[in-house]
């Protein structure tokens, strides 16, 4: 069947549906690729990140998503926060660059400092934080319990 231009039972919807539905799919594979890259089993996956995954799973705060701390809260800030510290995990990965020991510094140990705050904020109300700035500093085993002896691990846990 052949339309003409300006039929009303034209192709014309098309036009808006094709664009519409692409919107729709883009929009749940973002989402969908934000909230797995969040997960601790995505995180773990690295063997660089898999002590450290470990030990979340093993800490007060097993429950939560890795970016819930490690990332902003808000979507506007998180998106190019993820994408900047996903390429550099990347890059020390190429090329074999990993330190040691894995620590959060500059802008990730500010982003973790504001979620312990929001998330704790009632306990934290009456806390005066003068003598050390960031709560890690006096917490520092809360969200990874400190390094697992290899006596005291499970194969599974290699």
């Amino acid at each position: 069947m052949f339309f003409k231009k300006g039929d009303p039972g034209g192709p014309g919807w098309l036009y808006a549906l094709l664009p519409g539905l692409g919107g729709v799919v883009l929009t749940v594979g973002v989402a969908l690729a934000m909230h797995t890259t969040d997960q601790a089993s995505f995180c773990g996956s690295c063997h660089s990140m898999s002590e450290a995954a470990l030990t979340h799973q093993r800490s007060v705060h097993a429950k939560l998503a890795c970016n819930e701390c490690h990332a902003p809260y808000n979507l506007v800030a998180k998106v190019p926060f993820k994408t900047k510290e996903g390429m550099r995990d990347m890059y020390v990965t190429a090329t074999s660059t990993i330190p040691d020991l894995i620590h959060p510094g500059g802008e990730t140990r500010d982003v973790t400092q504001a979620n312990c705050l929001r998330c704790h904020a009632e306990t934290t109300s009456t806390v005066v934080m003068t003598s050390k700035p960031y709560c890690t500093d006096c917490h520092r085993s809360v969200p990874h319990m400190p390094k697992i002896p290899v006596a005291e691990r499970s194969a599974a846990d290699a």
